[in-house]
């Protein structure tokens, strides 16, 4: 069972990969980030448009390794609809399924990374992102960067 699951979920992982979803600039984003990984060279920016403390829309663009597209990929797919708060909550809780690979909550799609926990070097490659939509979302203005996870 427990390899039918994994299985699945490289399959997931693979195909966000492949074929990443919201994948292109938006012109009429209200905030964005850019996100820089300097241990593998993921490099991507996120682009949200907002309504209010609603996220609407969002998308990224940019090159990295597979879990990183991937990781990016759910994420936009995963925060439309979502209010800023519900945003940062989802922000500590995938994080801590990333570094622990324990799930907490309703994540749906997203526990497909609850397994990267077990490669020390790929955490900052599937947190990247998140620390985008978290610094899209405080309106910085320069890159975040990986650096600051302790894995």
């Amino acid at each position: 069972m427990f390899d039918d699951l994994n299985d699945l979920y490289q399959q997931v992982i693979l195909d966000h990969c492949k074929q990443p979803r919201n994948f292109h600039e938006m012109p009429a984003a209200t905030c964005s980030a850019q996100g820089f990984n300097p241990l593998c060279g993921d490099n991507l920016k996120l682009f949200l448009q907002m309504d209010g403390d609603v996220i609407k829309d969002a998308s990224f663009v940019g090159s990295g390794c597979c879990i990183s597209k991937a990781s990016a990929s759910l994420l936009t797919d995963y925060v439309k609809g979502k209010t800023k708060v519900e945003a940062e909550k989802t922000f500590e809780q995938v994080r801590d399924m990333i570094t622990t690979g324990t799930v907490n909550g309703d994540v749906g799609k997203l526990a497909v990374f609850a397994g990267v926990h077990k490669y020390p070097a790929r955490v900052k490659c599937a947190i990247l992102s998140w620390h985008a939509l978290i610094g899209a979302l405080k309106g910085e203005a320069k890159p975040v960067s990986t650096e600051s996870e302790s894995n």
